[in-house]
C-alpha cells in the first residue's frame, strides 16, 4: 500500500496532463475543422485524434515518472503494450460518446464533453490503471538493462 498511493498520485498527475491535452485538442477540433455541422462524425474523429495525442504524452509520463522503477527494456515492446491498453481506454471513451450522441440523442458540445471527458475518462482511467499496473509495468516483468 505504501508504494501504491504515491504511484496512484503520479498516475493521476500524468493523467491530468494528458486530460488537458485531450480536452483542449478535442474541443479545438470539435468547434473548428471537425464541427458536426461540417462532418457528421466530426466529434468521434476529434476524440480519436485528441486521445491519440494524449496517449503519447501519457506514455512518456508513465514510463519516465509514474512507473519509472517498473519500466522494462526494450522500450518498443513496452510502448506497444502501453498503446494496446490505451486504445482500450480510447474505445471506452468513444463508446460513451457514441451512446450519448446516437443512442440518447445528446449532440451539444456540453453533452459530448460530459460523455467522453467525464464518463468516458473515469471508466477508461480505471481500466488503464489496472492494466498498466497488472500487465505493462508489472514488477515481475522488469528486465534490468
Amino acid at each position: 500500500m505504501r508504494t501504491l498511493l504515491p504511484q496512484l498520485a503520479r498516475f493521476g498527475t500524468v493523467g491530468l496532463v494528458g486530460l488537458v491535452v485531450d480536452v483542449a485538442l478535442f474541443n479545438l477540433l470539435r468547434v473548428t475543422v471537425l464541427d458536426p455541422d461540417l462532418i457528421a462524425e466530426g466529434p468521434i474523429i476529434a476524440k480519436v485524434i485528441s486521445t491519440s495525442v494524449a496517449i503519447a504524452v501519457n506514455w512518456v509520463g508513465s514510463r519516465y515518472w509514474t512507473f519509472r522503477l517498473e519500466r522494462r527494456r526494450p522500450a518498443a515492446r513496452e510502448a506497444l503494450e502501453f498503446a494496446i491498453v490505451s486504445v482500450g481506454g480510447l474505445l471506452i471513451a468513444v463508446a460513451c460518446l457514441v451512446v450519448s450522441r446516437y443512442v440518447l440523442g445528446f449532440t451539444s458540445l456540453l453533452a459530448d464533453n460530459i460523455a467522453t471527458n467525464v464518463v468516458g475518462l473515469a471508466l477508461g482511467s480505471a481500466f488503464r490503471f489496472v492494466m498498466y499496473r497488472a500487465w505493462v509495468f508489472h514488477p515481475r516483468r522488469i528486465v534490468q538493462p
